[in-house]
């Protein structure tokens, strides 16, 4: 049977088309790929935006900033040595992208200047780490993005 150029083409389209539906519908019903929102307060979040950028602001101001070490038993965020530890209050926010079951909060309460995240909270792989607090009445905030 001999197939002129007009049906390779309606062939060929079909085919396409089938092709491009068999993965809408595997994507959108099979739970492996279910992915969320970063926030469930998406849009909340973006109108406090720009607190968030002055207290970033704030805390590239001090003299040294919030830094982070991995260890063995976990990750130890440290903050500035020159200023008193039992004034730092504040939230530690370890955000998971690939599974927000994963997401931990931990409040802040330091006897000297470092905060240990331990080992058995974290799996290997990406997370973002938030640090929002406040020493006396001024607000600062660090962000980075970690391989664990």
């Amino acid at each position: 049977m001999k197939i002129n150029w007009g049906t390779a083409i309606v062939i060929s389209f079909v085919c396409f088309i089938s092709f491009i539906m068999y993965f809408v519908i595997n994507m959108s019903t099979n739970k492996k790929y279910d992915h969320d929102l970063v926030v469930e307060d998406y849009y909340q979040q973006e109108l406090k935006y720009q607190e968030d950028i002055n207290k970033e602001e704030n805390a590239k101001d001090l003299a040294s900033n919030v830094s982070w070490q991995k260890t063995n038993e976990g990750i130890i965020i440290s903050f500035p040595k020159d200023l008193e530890s039992n004034n730092i209050k504040g939230k530690v926010f370890l955000y998971r992208p690939s599974n927000k079951q994963l997401d931990i909060e931990i409040s802040i309460s330091l006897s000297n200047h470092n905060l240990l995240i331990p080992d058995n909270s974290l799996l290997d792989g990406r997370w973002n780490i938030k640090v929002d607090w406040t020493y006396k009445n001024q607000d600062y905030m660090y962000k980075t993005d970690i391989i664990y």
